[in-house]
């Protein structure tokens, strides 16, 4: 291959490349060594621009050239370490493409060191836009020249000591790069599961003698997954060896990201299911809405906090199936509608069903059976989720005409976000609206409203506090006031919003916030004896997952497979009377006749 090819196909290369996935190495601890970089589809531009800190290729001379491959029987005409890394390498470093600050490229000896060496140095001196850079290091690995000889080599050159002992003068001991041993030495460990005690125990050792040594530390012939990777990283391994560059560029550059250490509890309440899944009637009705939460998210703030929540304590528990009537993966004004009216309809609808005409939503159905509601939530009030409970219009991007139907609904008590969605003159309304949370409980009037803040609602990581357990406390006690049957609907609507910014932080106590409502909902149906809580999510979010962390240190590890909704079914508990009226799996807009049916409504 000519070096006038050669550069075209780079450049195309980096360009195929871009948006320029090359990682700041400051951001990482552990640095990433790209193994038989040369078995790549792109040898060199796959590690480079995946931001790896060693690229390794295996050099056998053979008349009078370095071909790159691992045994002379393997030798491909025009593999070169010339063609596949000092031309590429150098071509990135006169065009200023990614950073190779820092840079090891490490040359594998599978010939003769001596001959093999002697011509990797005397090509190497042709290329002084490498060799000059105090930043960039060769390293010479497999077959090597005598220890005792390192220091006589080039400053550019150094030596992958493969001894977890030192037995050098100080001189050649500086021109050691790094310490590798065979990871089989120490444990057969396939990168599944954990690794046995004895060889955490062995392999641990190993590393200590390592870092004993002041050199950073690598095994080779290690397994390559992200369990794996997350272990040596964990073990304090300094050098991660890997056949899939991006893959693990990417697991480890984003593994702090991806990983939350949770300080928030959710006090646990035992619940006295007294009347839990039995047949006696019922008078008030909650509705928790965890929007986004599937039992990943659930899951994730379950372990973060301590192994349980008030949630996981009720034992009645089904499946929802979340699609829209228009597509395979719901928004929340669908699920939200379908929820709320018991019918499926197109994505982006509020209160409609598929022909864009009006349905009947729970706050309508109850109030003409002397029941009074409210929506609580911490997204805007004209969210898609609490507008499908009072609003009906055909896109939930409507905001002034879905804020104005709130004066025509029949909810009695509203909290939430976004005043500023709201243009009206509220004292010309039936509404009082208040300003402290607290107040809501004891307040006599009519109908109360209360915003959390002038537009979106702060995260419990941007300091909400408690706030939606306080107002869900308050609500109940405000719509139970009022001596008749009560409906409430609670969103905790931020799960959602941080599945979509796939931050596990945020899903993580947001869930736990969420537990701290429903615990307020689950006390208050022991007290009454008379109310039904059933809890559940209008969608999944993020295609979120856990696959590894700390119970005893509250940490969690989460991974992602969109920063969108999936299909995925959402789980539903319910606990008091005729709870078990909602175990098994169903469709999402059933939820609406369950609730008639354990009301004694249904048809009504």
């Amino acid at each position: 291959m000519h070096a006038l090819q050669s550069k075209a196909i780079t450049f195309l290369t980096v360009f195929l490349f871009t948006n320029f996935t090359l990682y700041s190495q400051e951001n990482r601890k552990t640095l990433i060594h790209s193994h038989n970089d040369y078995l790549q589809n792109i040898p060199f531009w796959k590690a480079y621009s995946n931001g790896l800190d060693i690229i390794e290729a295996d050099v056998f001379l053979k008349n009078g050239k370095l071909n790159i491959t691992h045994t002379e029987a393997e030798i491909i005409e025009g593999n070169t370490l010339q063609v596949l890394y000092l031309e590429p390498l150098k071509y990135a470093i006169e065009n200023h493409i990614g950073d190779p600050t820092g840079l090891m490229v490490m040359l594998d000896i599978k010939s003769d060191a001596g001959p093999t060496l002697k011509k990797i140095l005397s090509v190497l001196k042709k290329y002084p836009e490498i060799t000059s850079r105090p930043d960039l290091k060769i390293v010479i690995s497999g077959h090597r020249p005598n220890p005792e000889t390192y220091d006589s080599y080039p400053n550019y050159v150094y030596f992958d000591h493969q001894k977890l002992e030192s037995n050098l003068e100080p001189d050649d001991w500086k021109k050691v790069a790094f310490i590798s041993v065979n990871f089989k030495n120490y444990s057969e460990w396939n990168g599944k599961g954990r690794l046995t005690q004895e060889d955490y125990k062995n392999v641990s050792e190993a590393i200590r003698k390592a870092h004993d040594l002041n050199k950073p530390f690598r095994f080779w012939g290690t397994p390559d997954s992200n369990t794996a990777w997350k272990a040596f990283s964990d073990l304090g391994v300094d050098i991660i060896n890997t056949d899939m560059p991006h893959k693990t560029a990417t697991y480890l550059n984003s593994l702090k990201k991806r990983t939350y250490k949770n300080t928030l509890s959710s006090e646990v309440y035992r619940p006295t299911y007294a009347t839990d899944q039995k047949d006696t009637l019922i008078k008030n009705v909650i509705l928790l809405i965890g929007d986004g939460n599937g039992l990943n998210q659930i899951s994730s703030a379950v372990l973060a906090n301590g192994g349980e929540l008030t949630l996981s304590q009720l034992k009645s528990i089904g499946f929802l199936k979340t699609q829209s009537s228009d597509d395979f993966t719901t928004d929340s004004a669908a699920a939200g509608t379908a929820l709320a009216t018991g019918t499926k309809t197109y994505n982006r609808a509020i209160g409609l069903n598929p022909e864009r005409q009006p349905i009947e939503n729970m706050p309508e159905f109850f109030s003409k059976h002397n029941f009074v509601s409210g929506i609580i939530t911490t997204d805007h009030v004209t969210g898609a989720t609490p507008a499908s409970f009072f609003a009906h219009q055909k896109d939930r991007s409507d905001t002034e005409l879905i804020a104005n139907d709130l004066l025509k609904s029949n909810i009695s008590l509203f909290i939430g976000g976004g005043a500023e969605d709201f243009s009206f003159d509220w004292k010309k309304t039936d509404f009082t609206l208040l300003n402290n949370i607290s107040e809501i409980g004891k307040n006599q009037s009519d109908k109360v409203g209360l915003f959390l803040s002038e537009g979106g609602v702060p995260s419990v990581l941007e300091g909400r506090d408690n706030a939606l357990a306080i107002a869900t406390k308050n609500g109940i006690e405000f719509l139970n006031s009022k001596n008749k049957p009560f409906f409430l609907m609670v969103e905790a609507a931020q799960i959602d919003s941080n599945g979509h910014y796939n931050n596990v932080g945020g899903i993580v106590t947001e869930g736990i916030d969420f537990d701290r409502a429903i615990t307020e909902a689950v006390k208050f149906a022991d007290a009454s004896g008379n109310t039904l809580v059933v809890i559940t999510a209008d969608h999944e979010t993020s295609g979120f997952s856990i696959p590894q962390g700390n119970l005893k240190e509250s940490i969690i590890e989460g991974t992602f497979t969109t920063f969108d909704h999936t299909a995925t079914m959402v789980p539903i508990f319910a606990y008091g009377p005729q709870s078990q009226s909602f175990q098994g799996v169903y469709e999402n807009s059933d939820l609406f006749e369950k609730i008639k049916r354990a009301l004694n409504l249904e048809g009504n």
